[in-house]
């Protein structure tokens, strides 16, 4: 393969992200992707986001539940600060060249490059045989969701880092092998301080919905009694706060609900154990309960809200569906042309 093609200036910066509708937003969902979605709406990017339903459906979906989920995930990412009048909210299925250009990256990308995929690994495990082409195909359908748009950046977990570069590697080899320069190679962006949200009830596990304990999650849909109650109850260790970051190592629970802390104050780590630094748990728990529900009880409101007027929810994705297909469509018509098709 080529060396990569260099992000160019002639394309327009613009970030594009999506999540799964498979259900039960958490605060992880919120620290780790949503709020993050809404601060990039004031740096200079112009921002698209997607509740990927064909993603969804690579592992069978009820449909009355996916339906609901897609309504959910839309009205948490407005809830969270997504305006759909300064970004492109829709939901993947709305927009047909994902799927189309999707089809044009299946014939790029190699057999090997998908079988290295991590998640692939995981997600299929001993039971390959019996996973479906979808899920095998998914991070084909990840890049073409993502340089459909010919989106610069990617705001992205770790777990995702993989497929964005399989995404850079896909434009990469479509762009040496047509000898153009058309896709950009995508940046991810990953930072913050609560990328990674763990468990209330075990530092060491990514906080889930999938989890049995509902105790070791803030869903937001909590009410504000909930979500005091789940961080008073939070497991933490007999030691107090250290004033430093290096007193967090070895110690994941404290390490955990300060990132939160940090991450829903917008501070850094180093300034929070600057103020809290010495506390017991029974002191800083409280001060973290105050700012959680602060913080996420609007978002739990106003998600209530839009769920009780489905109407409202529909309208804004059909808006930003035909606004996304204003980008898409020449992008598609493009590659079409690159690849020689008639039309």
């Amino acid at each position: 393969m080529s060396e990569g093609v260099q992000t160019s200036p002639v394309f327009t910066p613009r970030v594009f992200s999506g999540i799964q509708p498979s259900g039960g937003l958490t605060l992880g969902n919120y620290l780790g992707a949503m709020k993050r979605f809404a601060e990039m709406q004031d740096h200079g990017f112009e921002t698209i986001y997607c509740m990927v339903d064909m993603h969804a459906i690579t592992v069978w979906q009820d449909p009355d539940a996916l339906r609901r989920q897609t309504r959910e995930l839309a009205a948490g990412y407005i809830a969270s600060g997504i305006d759909p009048n300064r970004s492109i909210l829709f939901n993947q299925s709305q927009v047909p060249e994902h799927a189309q250009l999707a089809w044009v990256f299946n014939c790029v990308a190699r057999m090997g490059w998908m079988k290295r995929m991590t998640q692939w690994k995981d997600k299929a495990g001993k039971n390959q045989e019996n996973a479906s082409l979808g899920l095998f195909a998914y991070p084909a359908l990840m890049a073409a969701d993502i340089l459909v748009y010919h989106a610069t950046h990617v705001p992205v977990g770790e777990d995702q880092k993989q497929h964005l570069e399989l995404t850079r590697d896909i434009a990469a080899k479509f762009n040496h092998d047509y000898r153009t320069e058309f896709f950009p190679m995508t940046e991810p962006v990953i930072e913050g301080a609560a990328t990674r949200v763990m468990s209330l009830r075990d530092g060491s596990k990514k906080m889930s919905k999938s989890d049995p304990s509902d105790a070791s999650r803030i869903n937001l849909t909590d009410d504000a009694d909930s979500i005091a109650q789940k961080i008073r109850k939070a497991r933490t260790d007999p030691e107090a706060l250290p004033s430093e970051a290096d007193g967090l190592e070895d110690r994941p629970e404290a390490r955990n609900l300060v990132n939160i802390y940090a991450a829903l104050a917008e501070q850094s780590v180093e300034d929070v154990l600057r103020d809290v630094g010495g506390k017991p748990f029974s002191e800083f728990k409280p001060m973290l309960a105050d700012l959680a529900v602060e913080k996420l009880a609007p978002i739990s409101t106003e998600m209530g809200r839009l769920m009780q007027a489905p109407e409202e929810i529909d309208a804004i994705l059909s808006s930003g569906a035909e606004r996304a297909r204003s980008i898409a469509a020449p992008i598609l018509k493009r590659t079409y042309d690159i690849v020689g098709m008639v039309g």
